[in-house]
């Protein structure tokens, strides 16, 4: 099975940096350098907004090549809205990819997954995994590993939109009960789905700190 390749590899990796555990439940996060908004809020925030980027992109340069600057102003106000809701609710999305992953819910964990056979996970010295049901069995997989509670910190969150497709790069820090810290590199990338955003790739790659 595709979810096994290179998850050996992965234990060995990120096991070492953030020591060898045995049975799963992830408790703790405390993200930083970033304030997310109620998730609640977020979503409904970002669905009252219809009209996508690209639109309101081409009628902004239609009003300003029609020299109609009032009705431009108005396209602008509607863009910078409409990206202000896309950034809350992509960064809302990606706490709750951390939020199940800090708990070992896979139930949740499988909501905020596109169910496409193009999604992509890369574990910490792993290939890449393919297909939504090898994605999910391979979360198992590695949960299974866990001694739970740990606790996860974020650093250096930089979160970006452009249409229906936004991505959000970090270090993840990850502690184990009675282990160092250990970092990872992760990009995370979320598409735009019937109104809601869903995680599409997940990317770490292990860090020396």
């Amino acid at each position: 099975m595709q979810c096994n390749v290179g998850l050996n590899a992965f234990n060995s990796y990120f096991f070492s940096a953030v020591s060898s555990v045995q049975a799963p439940r992830l408790r703790s996060l405390r993200p930083c350098n970033v304030k997310g908004d109620d998730s609640k809020e977020s979503s409904s925030s970002g669905e009252s907004v219809i009209l996508d980027a690209q639109t309101l992109e081409r009628d902004l340069d239609i009003a300003i090549a029609e020299e109609n600057y009032a009705k431009a102003a108005q396209i602008r106000d509607s863009l910078k809205l409409l990206m202000q809701d896309s950034l809350t609710s992509v960064r809302a999305a990606n706490e709750q990819f951390y939020e199940a992953f800090k708990i070992g819910d896979l139930a949740a964990m499988q909501a905020l997954w596109a169910q496409r056979k193009e999604v992509c996970c890369v574990h910490p010295g792993a290939r890449g995994i393919y297909g939504y049901e090898d994605v999910m069995t391979s979360w198992d997989y590695v949960w299974a590993n866990y001694e739970f509670p740990l606790e996860i910190e974020l650093k250096d969150v930089n979160v970006y939109v452009r249409g229906d497709v936004g991505y959000v790069s970090c270090v993840e820090l990850v502690k184990t009960k009675g282990s160092s810290w250990g970092g990872q590199f992760a990009t995370n990338v979320f598409e735009k789905i019937d109104g809601k955003w869903f995680i599409c790739i997940h990317h770490a790659s292990v860090l020396d700190l």
